[in-house]
């Protein structure tokens, strides 16, 4: 509630509290006394009639003559409450009147006390005052009309309301008048102060004013200064610490006090998987016990030095400094691309070994045999000729290692250029044409309406096509290999479908992977390396396009792949 306000309401409060209590004084004083007075004049007048009553034999025309001389309502009534006189009531109708033993002022009075009552009279509806003493030979009772008694009361009560009324209006013009004079600086102050809460330093206060009100605006100021340097200050500090955080290959969080995290940059909230903006409770970081444990380490005042542990998906290097102030700032290391390289190098060292052995033990142990000078002229050729093969399948194994290096490491780029489909197809053919003719396969190639051209690097082309046509020849005993392409929305799709045996469901995932064969044996045995399909891959993906296998045991084997046209969104990749 603004000041202004809050100065009427307390003024109104307290002038109207003591004009309250002023008036509910006055009312309640001045009813009691004046109807006190009033009692004890109409004790006087009961008491002085009693004495009357005691010289007299007619009750009655006492009662007439007393009410007359006194301008009030006399009864005289006996000890047992009978009315023996009455002013109000002709003499004829005393015999049958009410016995008043039971009113409460008479029942005082018969009890030797001075009665008093106030209550309506019944014919008038009037308020009368009842006094009733002991006198005489019996009980005198008086009373008086009290209306008049009301009259003056209330006029009283008006009189100290007015004047009251008067008071609270005089009070409110004085508070208005002072507050005018001590809202309006404050009010500039306080949209100076405000102002530079909301941010806006460039606010000073432009109140002279002497006093108080002066030196407040005077440290307003000298705060302001003080403040815009300072938040100048933690602003370059803020600025640079958070690109000095998201700059980080690391993620790190930082805890305070409270177990609540007040800081995390985007790598931490990727390795911890919480997108919730800060600060949230420690609680919806995930529940992996060493994290946990390091967390509670650190808060608690001890330092973790680097453990790995597995976070969903993700091995990352833990490690936990306590804070200063309490808290604990924990650093995450995403070590899971350089565990899978150790495993991707691990699984090809022994790939390329387990290729190369093979065939050099059997260069080693033929050329051991070529060392005999008695060996048989024919027999000196055929083991020459298993050499010459074995020599030619380690050869084609290193080719493809290369070729396979060159494509992954980003050294090769293609340079795309619309390829004649059926052109590289015919070359693809040449090179298997006789080992085709000898199983007695046909090779084909039918080119769709449209996609007679494709967007891709003629030699990468020639090298995928050539290695999906000779991979479908060699696993493909009779029927034939076919080459089709069509057009789509986004480019052409080249298909290499063959007649074979097909490949399991479980196997056609992987096909894609190095030195991965779905019949290791008699992939071997047909002459693969291994790594055919792989660079199939690589190649097409090069080119934002896909590959993928469609195969059924016994139903032969489809290999799809999609060469965007210029400018197309790239089709995406499978997983290898």
């Amino acid at each position: 509630m603004r000041l202004t306000p809050r100065l009427l309401l307390g003024t109104l409060s307290i002038v109207g509290a003591l004009a309250a209590f002023v008036a509910f004084t006055v009312d309640s004083r001045l009813r009691r006394e004046l109807a006190a007075e009033n009692a004890r004049r109409l004790e006087r007048d009961a008491r002085f009639i009693g004495v009357q009553w005691a010289r007299t034999a007619d009750p009655d025309a006492l009662a007439d003559s007393a009410a007359a001389a006194l301008d009030v309502a006399v009864t005289l009534i006996d000890t047992l409450g009978q009315p023996r006189g009455d002013s109000r009531a002709a003499p004829a109708l005393l015999g049958g009147a009410e016995n008043l033993g039971n009113r409460p002022e008479v029942a005082a009075a018969r009890a030797g006390r001075v009665g008093r009552a106030t209550r309506r009279d019944t014919e008038t509806g009037r308020p009368h005052l009842y006094v009733a003493v002991r006198g005489g030979p019996g009980i005198v009772r008086v009373d008086v009309d009290a209306t008049g008694l009301d009259a003056a009361f209330t006029d009283a009560r008006r009189d100290v309301r007015l004047a009251a009324i008067v008071a609270v209006l005089g009070a409110v013009v004085l508070a208005l008048v002072f507050s005018a004079n001590i809202v309006g600086p404050i009010t500039q102050l306080r949209d100076v102060a405000r102002a530079l809460a909301g941010g806006d330093l460039s606010r000073r206060p432009a109140l002279a004013a002497p006093g108080e009100v002066g030196e407040l605006a005077n440290a307003i100021h000298r705060l302001a200064e003080q403040l815009g340097s300072r938040l100048q200050a933690l602003a370059s500090e803020e600025t640079l610490l958070a690109a000095t955080l998201e700059s980080l290959a690391a993620g790190v969080i930082a805890v305070d006090a409270r177990q609540q995290v007040v800081r995390l940059n985007e790598t931490a909230r990727r390795l911890v998987g919480v997108r919730d903006a800060v600060p949230f409770g420690t609680d919806l970081l995930p529940r992996e016990r060493l994290l946990r444990d390091a967390l509670a380490g650190a808060l608690a005042g001890r330092a973790t030095d680097p453990i790995e542990t597995q976070l969903g998906d993700r091995i990352v290097a833990l490690t936990a400094r306590p804070l200063g102030a309490g808290g604990a700032v924990v650093a995450m290391f995403d070590l899971t691309p350089i565990r899978r390289l150790e495993a991707v190098r691990r699984d090809f060292v022994a790939n390329v070994s387990h290729e190369l052995k093979t065939p050099l033990t059997v260069i080693g142990g033929f050329a051991e045999t070529l060392l005999d000078d008695e060996l048989p002229p024919a027999s000196r050729r055929q083991f020459a000729e298993a050499v010459r093969g074995n020599a030619v399948r380690m050869q084609r194994i290193v080719d493809d290692l290369l070729d396979l290096s060159r494509s992954e490491s980003g050294g090769w780029i293609p340079a795309p250029g619309w390829t004649d489909v059926a052109a590289t197809a015919a070359d693809a053919f040449a090179s298997a044409r006789a080992t085709a003719e000898a199983k007695g396969l046909t090779l084909a190639c039918a080119p769709g309406p449209g996609a007679e051209r494709a967007w891709v690097d003629p030699t990468a082309f020639r090298q995928v096509l050539g290695n999906l046509v000779d991979n479908a020849v060699r696993h493909t005993t009779q029927g034939g290999v076919v080459v089709r392409s069509q057009r789509d929305a986004h480019g052409v799709t080249v298909q290499v479908q063959d007649s074979g045996g097909g490949i399991p469901v479980e196997h056609q995932s992987r096909v894609f992977e190095r030195f991965y064969r779905v019949d290791p044996a008699r992939s071997r045995d047909a002459g693969g390396t291994g790594l055919g399909l792989s660079i199939v891959k690589h190649l097409t993906e090069a080119h934002g396009g896909r590959v993928w296998a469609d195969a059924a045991p016994g139903g032969g084997t489809t290999i799809t792949l999609t060469l965007p046209d210029p400018g197309a969104a790239p089709s995406g990749v499978t997983d290898s």
